[in-house]
Parts: C-alpha cells; sequence; structure tokens
C-alpha cells in the first residue's frame, strides 16, 4: 500500500468516525479504568472522543445559531422596519433563513452524535460486564446478585447513555450562553452583566439539591437491584415454595421490599420534581427581570426597539442553556451511581486467577487426579463418584473443572496442575455441567450447540430429550425463556444433558445429571450415556443405583476422602458402608 493509499483510508476512517457512523458493537471495548465512577465517565469519553468532538462542535453550531437569531431579528426591526428600507428588510430576512437552515442541518447532525454517543457507551458498557461475567465465570454468582447484574443491564446503561447524549447540548449551552453575554455586553453593560452573572447565580441557587437527589438515587438504586434479586429467588423457587406452602410468606415479603422501594422512588421524584419546577421558575423571573430592564432602557432612549426584541428573545434563549446546564448536573449524578455500581462488578476477582507461568498441556486421554481426595480418573472410561455427603461431590465436581471457590495444585491432569494450565485450555478439555446449570434464552439450537460443531440429534437421543423436541411446535427453532422456565423441571434437566453432550469435551463432569427424572427415563439414559461417550472421559456424580450399575468404575467417598473404588456390583459384594449407604438411599426414595 501507497503512502497516499494510506493517508486517504485514515481519512476515510477519520471521517466515518466524524460523522457519527461506527460499527457496533466494537470489536473490544478495551480495558475500563474502574478506579473511581469519575475515572470510568472519563475512559468511557476518551474512549469515544472523535463522536463527542463531533457531537459537540455541532452541539455548538446549533445552539449558536439560536443564539444570535434575536440579534438578526433586531437588525431587521431597526434597519428594515422602522427605516422602512425594503432592501435592508430583505437581506436580514436572508440572513435569518441562512441561520434557520444552518441550525436544522446542525441540529439533526447533533441528534444523529448524541445517538451515536449513547449507543456506543452503552454497548462498551454492555460488552466489559459481559466479558468480566465469562471471566468471572463460576465465582460469579457468588459474587455479585443476579438483581445487580439486571440493573447494570438496564437502568444503568440508560443513565451512562444518557451522560454520552447531553454533553453536546451542554457545550453548546456553555458557549451560546458567552455569545449572548459578549452581544449584551456590547450593547447595554447593565444587562450584559445582569445576564453573565445571574445565570451563574440560579446555578448556585441549584446547586444545593444535586447532592441530596445524588444520595436518594443511590439509595433507591440500591433497592431495586434488592428487589430484583427477591423476584428473582421467588421465581425460581416457585415449585418449592408451592410444595412446602410458603408462597404467603415469599408474597409478604416481597410486597414489603417492593412498598420501601416505592418510598424511595417517591423520595426521589419529590426532590427532582422541586428541581424541575425551580428550573421553569428561576429562568422565568429571570427573563421578567432583563425584560424589564430593557423596557426601561428602550423608553429612556438607551436602546431601539429593535434592540428591546432582541433583549427580550435574549432572555427566553437563556432558558435553553440553563435548563441544559442542570440537565447536565442531574444526568451526571445519575451516571456517577450507576458507574459506581458498575465500577464494583468490574473490580471483582474470579476465585481462580489466570497462571503468570504456564505449564505446557498434558496430551489428551491423560488422567485426571485429585491428591486431596485420592481420586483417579483414568482416561476413557465412564467413573461415577458416590458420596455421603451430597455436597463433598458437589465440590469435588467443582473442583475438578477448576470452578471451586477455593483452588490449589491438588487437581492435576497429566501430572499438570490445572492452575498452572492457561483457563482456556481448562474449560476446552474439562466441562463441568453442574444441578444448576441453566438453559439461555434464545433459539433452542443455539442454546444446545453454542458453537454449531455438535451432533444435536445424538445428545437429544442420549439425554431421552425427543420427545421435548416432538411436543415442541418449532422444534429445534423454538425461542427459549429466561432460564428455560417454559420447560419443566425434568425437560430442563435432559436439555441441560443435552447441552453438554453436544459440547462432546475430553472429559464430561455431570453432577446429579438425572435427579429430577423418573427411573425409566434414568435407565435410558444410563444406557445410552455409556455408549454415547466411549472412549472419552466422563465422571458422574450419582447415588442412583441405575446409573451405577452402567458405568465402568465407581469411587466412593466417605469424610471427602476416596475409601474405595471398583464395580458397583463389586462395591456392593466386599464393601458394608458402600452396600448400606446405597441400599439405604434406594429404600428412603421408595
Amino acid at each position: 500500500m501507497t503512502p497516499g493509499q494510506k493517508s486517504a483510508g485514515t481519512h476515510s476512517r477519520l471521517l466515518r468516525s466524524l460523522v457519527g457512523v461506527r460499527q457496533l458493537p466494537v470489536p473490544d471495548p478495551g480495558t475500563a479504568d474502574h478506579r473511581s465512577p469519575g475515572r470510568f465517565l472519563w475512559w468511557l469519553a476518551t474512549g469515544q472522543w472523535r463522536t463527542l468532538l463531533g457531537g459537540m462542535v455541532f452541539g455548538i453550531a446549533w445552539m449558536s445559531c439560536q443564539a444570535v437569531l434575536p440579534a438578526v431579528l433586531g437588525r431587521a426591526i431597526d434597519e428594515g422596519v422602522a427605516a422602512r428600507d425594503q432592501d435592508r428588510l430583505l437581506l436580514w430576512t436572508g440572513v435569518m433563513l441562512a441561520i434557520g437552515l444552518v441550525q436544522a442541518a446542525t441540529g439533526i447532525m447533533r441528534h444523529r452524535f448524541a445517538v451515536t454517543n449513547w449507543l456506543t457507551a452503552s454497548y462498551r458498557v454492555v460488552q466489559l460486564t459481559t466479558r468480566q461475567s465469562v471471566r468471572l465465570g463460576a465465582s460469579l454468582p457468588r459474587k455479585v446478585s443476579t438483581g445487580e447484574v439486571i440493573a447494570i443491564g438496564t437502568t444503568d446503561l440508560d443513565h451512562i447513555g444518557n451522560v454520552m447524549d447531553v454533553v453536546a447540548r451542554f457545550s453548546g449551552a456553555i458557549v451560546s450562553f458567552l455569545l449572548v453575554s459578549a452581544i449584551l455586553l456590547s450593547t447595554s453593560v447593565q444587562l450584559g452583566l445582569v445576564v453573565l452573572l445571574g445565570v451563574p447565580l440560579l446555578m448556585l441557587v441549584l446547586g444545593p439539591l444535586l447532592r441530596p437527589l445524588q444520595t436518594r438515587a443511590a439509595t433507591e438504586r440500591s433497592m431495586r437491584s434488592d428487589l430484583s434479586n427477591t423476584g428473582t429467588d421467588i421465581v425460581g423457587g416457585l415449585r418449592v415454595l408451592r410444595g412446602i406452602g410458603g408462597e404467603e410468606v415469599f408474597l409478604a415479603r416481597y410486597r414489603r421490599e417492593s412498598q420501601a422501594t416505592r418510598a424511595a422512588a417517591v423520595n426521589v421524584a419529590k426532590l427532582q420534581s422541586v428541581l424541575d419546577a425551580l428550573q421553569v421558575f428561576l429562568p422565568g423571573v429571570f427573563v421578567v427581570l432583563v425584560v424589564w430592564l430593557g423596557a426601561r432602557s428602550a423608553v429612556s432612549g438607551q436602546i431601539s426597539a429593535g434592540e428591546l426584541v432582541a433583549f427580550y428573545g435574549y432572555a427566553a434563549f437563556l432558558m435553553i442553556p440553563l435548563r441544559t446546564a442542570t440537565e447536565f448536573a442531574n444526568k451526571l449524578i445519575r451516571g456517577r451511581v450507576a458507574a459506581a455500581r458498575i465500577c464494583r462488578v468490574l473490580a471483582l476477582e474470579p476465585d481462580v486467577l489466570e497462571p503468570t507461568v504456564t505449564a505446557a498441556p498434558p496430551p489428551p486421554h491423560s488422567e485426571l487426579r485429585d491428591a486431596r481426595t485420592g481420586l483417579r480418573i483414568r482416561p476413557g472410561l465412564l467413573t461415577a463418584i458416590v458420596s455421603e455427603r451430597p455436597d463433598d461431590s458437589a465440590l469435588l465436581a467443582d473442583r475438578l473443572g477448576l470452578c471451586a471457590p477455593e483452588t490449589d495444585d491438588d487437581v492435576t491432569l497429566g501430572g499438570v496442575a490445572l492452575t498452572a494450565l492457561p483457563h482456556r485450555v481448562v474449560r476446552s478439555r474439562i466441562v463441568v455441567s453442574d444441578t444448576e446449570a441453566a438453559l439461555f434464552a434464545g433459539r433452542l439450537a443455539e442454546r444446545l450447540d453454542e458453537r454449531g460443531v455438535g451432533d444435536i440429534d445424538g445428545a437429544l437421543h442420549t439425554a431421552s430429550a425427543e420427545d421435548i423436541l416432538e411436543a415442541l411446535p418449532d422444534g429445534l427453532d423454538t425461542v427459549v425463556t429466561e432460564k428455560g422456565r417454559s420447560f419443566s423441571g425434568g425437560q430442563r434437566q435432559r436439555l441441560v444433558l443435552a447441552r453438554a453432550l453436544a459440547a462432546d469435551p475430553e472429559i464430561l463432569v455431570l453432577v446429579e445429571p438425572t435427579s429430577a427424572v423418573d427411573a425409566h427415563t434414568e435407565a435410558r439414559i444410563a444406557s445410552r450415556l455409556r455408549r454415547h461417550r466411549a472412549g472419552r472421559t466422563t465422571v458422574v456424580t450419582t447415588v442412583s443405583p441405575l446409573l451405577l450399575d452402567a458405568v465402568d468404575e465407581v469411587a466412593y467417598l466417605v469424610d471427602g476422602r476416596v475409601t474405595a473404588v471398583g464395580t458397583h456390583a463389586d462395591l456392593l459384594a466386599r464393601h458394608d458402608g458402600y452396600r448400606a449407604f446405597v441400599v439405604r438411599d434406594v429404600e428412603t426414595v421408595s
């Protein structure tokens, strides 16, 4: 590529950026400065400085056109109407028309840049929080509530975007205020000083309301997040609540929190209404003062009739920059509250940090071992883990996939500690599907096979989920609701199992994959799972004899240690503790 071509390409990219054309979402949102809300907002602004600058330029031009129109109108009255000079009247009328056209064009561009800035900031926040959620992985639900993430993805996005949106108009308000002040000072020092000093004084009057507004907004934002958590918990556990008759208790709790949140929102609205009223009342009083002083100057002959009309126009126009300035302060406050929440999420660290020095990945089909429990998962086998305490086996499953809250070097793959391997290597080779795994909203085929390369039909057959697909009018094109709530518990569990099987990892760890299905379905899954995963390493935590009878090897845990290893039939015959536990569990279920 020649230097001229490089220059042309650079100019082309700059032009597209300046006119607000931007591909969203951006390829890389960057690394956010989340040390404080102010630093985060500044970081966002610097990342889109070209479109912000473009919006400010057009905002200044747009509002400056409005600022000079009263002066042109005054000239038209004095030199055209009062002097009965048709040529001068036509001249100033043409000037007004030209200014109006410029104002319309710059207003369109300002609005376009404002929308671009709003969308760019919002998309970057979404990308940052999504990337952080992926980085935190299994640590996310342990460190931040669901309601907090929901609030970031709804209200906080609006507030951050609004800050970037109002910047262009705020810049125009500042410049137009200085422009009008200069025009008034050149015409009447008294009126110019009234305007130059009066507007800042009005801002000082409104200033004391802004800090309490920020405090109340932060409190209301926190309470709304907690309310979202309560609602999510109730919906997620609705079947259990109905089973134990606890619906009314949780409904009463939700009502109390809802009313408290409503009261907090009313407190915000009260202060906001006072601020909005003062934004109208104080500029109105200011306009009356300026017009009265202008009228006195006109009666005394200090200014002409056209200048009086212009003064009235200036006074009316100054309400716009004044309200824009207070709007900017209001939105900046809300933006800082939202940014504080986002910064707290971005500052979270995962339980398992990426190793600074990584080891070479072990070869495929390596043995997975846990020194703490003495567990050995031989490659290519279907291994079951049985524990008298279900929490022990669930924790062990998390540790095998590097998902546990506390990690160590005890879990190794081919003799290499998982903590020494890059996380992407561990995630690609070991997949853990636990009982809390949920289905994401979207097209069913895409939710079952995110990469688009898995055997969905084979996975559904193994999970005995063909009947679910047959009952859906649109089959794999069916749109799944949030967390798959349109499916029953057993259906969701089988679809989650199908998703894990479609991923086809080297090592698959399944936590109680059949706990919500009936015995006939469980028997089908047990027999098909062995065939489906033949030659690949599979680990299942279960106490179901149907599954245990189908596995190659069973590891029996007592007090967090493997005390016996063998087939299900072998352990039943020679291990009294294992036999007593499994038989007791079967009797309990019966």
